[in-house]
């Protein structure tokens, strides 16, 4: 059952569209749940990686 070029071309674009969709929906949703960790859990700003103290000679 062979399939035509219009109708592979047809699959291609669905599964791109597919796929642009999933991505735009899952920056979305990460969006939605970052926003909502800032307001419910508040955290104070910690660096990444403190510093030892200045040892003064």
């Amino acid at each position: 059952m062979p399939f035509s070029l219009g109708h592979l071309g047809a699959l291609l674009l669905a599964l791109v569209v597919l796929f642009v969709v999933g991505c735009l929906w899952y920056a979305l949703v990460e969006t939605v749940k970052d926003a909502l960790a800032r307001r419910l859990f508040p955290r104070k700003e910690e660096p990444w990686h403190p510093l030892p103290p200045e040892e003064k000679d």
